[in-house]
């Protein structure tokens, strides 16, 4: 089991973040699900966005210099742990590089190093916004970790992944042609290496261009990483109906505000939603 030591410093240092403003949770309201919503969590802000969560550059990078109050702790010579300045679940880490890297760029063995060296104390719901056009808020490049204790529910949409994953969804989805997914080697002699492969290998899946030839991908992206699997979904367009999606709708996570249709969201389900973001 792991020591999720890192885990334990988040909350601490949440807590003294919160006391001083440095961190602002979001204060969101839990939707009673429906059965068209069986496999989704749907929860509303009460209260407006904060304009750096949907405004997508030119503005002042947030990484460079990173708010000290933030941080955790370096994670290698190249990037470092902070806590999201706005989050929904408290202790939402942040890993950033350290000297600027782009977020619409392809992501490298560096990257999955640190994730994996996280990772090795402390797991959950890793997801990557590869542009705005996949839902990211900044430009700098980042990656983002919610914990999850070893018994806890990763995300609403776990099972279903499993099932792709298995060729056992016997739903016929609408998106599932969107989604390349691996099976994650999460044993022992499991490394960074592996995760870097499968990235590889689904780059290739998706058409998203040569990684050696090009400087960037030829589409916009999400990932999703557990300790079972890794996915790659493709988008075209980071907004449906007046949600906002990003790699969380596709993990079950759908947050609405007062521009959000709920109720074409009940009528047609989440999936529709997901359909016209892909």
């Amino acid at each position: 089991m792991k020591s999720q030591s890192i885990w334990s410093k988040a909350l601490d240092i949440s807590r003294q973040a919160v006391n001083c403003g440095a961190v602002i949770p979001l204060n969101t309201i839990k939707y009673k699900s429906s059965e068209a919503c069986c496999d989704f969590e749907l929860r509303f802000l009460k209260s407006p966005i904060p304009k750096s969560l949907i405004e997508y550059g030119p503005k002042r990078n947030p990484f460079i210099p990173w708010d000290s109050r933030l941080e955790i702790q370096p994670i290698n010579d190249k990037h470092t742990l902070i806590l999201n300045k706005y989050p929904v679940q408290i202790g939402h880490m942040l890993l950033i590089t350290n000297s600027w890297k782009p977020q619409n760029g392809w992501l490298n063995k560096d990257d999955f190093e640190a994730i994996q060296n996280v990772d090795n104390d402390t797991t959950g719901l890793w997801f990557f916004n590869s542009s705005k056009e996949a839902g990211a808020s900044q430009p700098h490049r980042h990656f983002q970790l919610l914990p999850r204790r070893h018994d806890e529910c990763i995300c609403p949409r776990f099972d279903w992944f499993c099932s792709l994953l298995n060729n056992t969804n016997s739903n016929k989805s609408e998106i599932s042609h969107c989604i390349s997914i691996r099976q994650r080697n999460n044993n022992i002699n499991s490394n960074s290496y592996d995760l870097f492969c499968s990235y590889k290998s689904m780059i290739n899946e998706m058409n998203l261009g040569d990684i050696d030839i090009i400087k960037k991908p030829l589409k916009p992206y999400n990932l999703l990483i557990t300790s079972e699997w890794i996915a790659l979904i493709t988008r075209k367009t980071d907004r449906s109906n007046g949600f906002s999606i990003n790699a969380l709708g596709f993990a079950g996570y759908f947050l609405g505000t007062q521009r959000s249709d709920v109720d074409a969201l009940i009528k047609f389900g989440p999936e529709k939603i997901l359909k016209d973001v892909i």
